[in-house]
C-alpha cells in the first residue's frame, strides 16, 4: 500500500492555504450571514502564519511540521477556529510521531486523533452546525476506506466527498454553537463557514495524496 510521504503532507497545508485564499470572500460572506464575518480573513492569516513558520523552522518530520502549523494557527486565527484547527493539527502531529511517512492506518489514526481533539476542545456534536459536521464524517469515511484495504489516496477522496456532503447538510441545521446559535431558527438556510473551510481541508488532502 502506498504511504503518505512527508512532502505530500507539507503540500496538503500549501494546497489548503491556496484554497482558503481563493475562497476567502466566499467564506467571509458565509460568516457574515451567521457569524462575525471574519472567517475568510482569519483563516488566510492563520495559514500564512503556518506556512511562514514551517518555512522558517524547516521541520523534517511529521510531528514537528504539524506542531509548527498547529501553534501558528492557534496564535494567529481569532475566534473559535484558531484553537480548534490548532488542536486538530497538534493532535495529528503528536499521534503521527517523529516519522517521514505514514501508511493508511497511521494516517487514519492521526486524523481520528485530530478530530477527537476538536471534539474535546469545542464540545461539538453532529448536527450542531459547526466544522465538526464536515470533519467527523470525513474522518470516518477515511478510516472505513482504509479498513477496506483502500489506498490513502482513495481514502482521502472518500473523506473529501463526505466532508463536502456534511458541509452542504449544515444549510438545513439550526446552529447550536457559537455566535450563529444566537440566531436560532434564522440560521437555517445558511451553510456553516467552519464546515466549509473543513471541506476545503479534506479536499486539499485528497489533492495532495493523488
Amino acid at each position: 500500500m502506498a504511504n503518505a510521504q512527508y512532502a505530500q503532507l507539507r503540500d496538503w497545508i500549501d494546497r489548503w492555504e491556496a484554497h482558503l485564499i481563493e475562497q476567502r470572500t466566499y467564506l467571509t460572506e458565509l460568516d457574515s450571514a451567521i457569524g462575525d464575518g471574519d472567517h475568510g480573513t482569519n483563516m488566510v492569516r492563520g495559514l500564512a502564519a503556518a506556512s511562514a513558520r514551517a518555512d522558517a523552522e524547516v521541520p523534517e518530520h511529521v510531528d514537528d511540521l504539524f506542531k509548527a502549523v498547529g501553534m501558528a494557527i492557534v496564535s494567529s486565527v481569532g475566534g473559535a477556529s484558531g484553537p480548534l484547527y490548532g488542536t486538530f493539527f497538534l493532535r495529528f502531529g503528536a499521534t503521527a510521531g517523529h516519522v517521514r511517512e505514514l501508511d493508511g492506518a497511521d494516517l487514519a489514526e492521526a486524523l481520528g486523533a485530530g478530530a477527537s481533539g476538536v471534539a474535546q476542545r469545542g464540545k461539538p456534536e453532529l448536527g450542531d452546525k459547526t466544522m465538526f459536521d464536515a470533519m467527523s464524517p470525513a474522518v470516518g469515511a477515511f478510516a472505513a476506506a482504509i479498513a477496506r484495504g483502500e489506498t490513502p489516496s482513495t481514502a482521502a477522496n472518500s473523506a473529501s466527498v463526505a466532508a463536502h456532503a456534511g458541509r452542504e447538510a449544515t444549510a438545513e441545521l439550526v446552529a447550536r454553537k457559537g455566535r450563529a446559535s444566537y440566531l436560532g431558527e434564522r440560521s437555517v438556510g445558511h451553510i456553516d463557514p467552519g464546515a466549509t473551510s473543513t471541506a476545503l481541508l479534506f479536499q486539499s488532502l485528497a489533492e495532495a495524496l493523488a
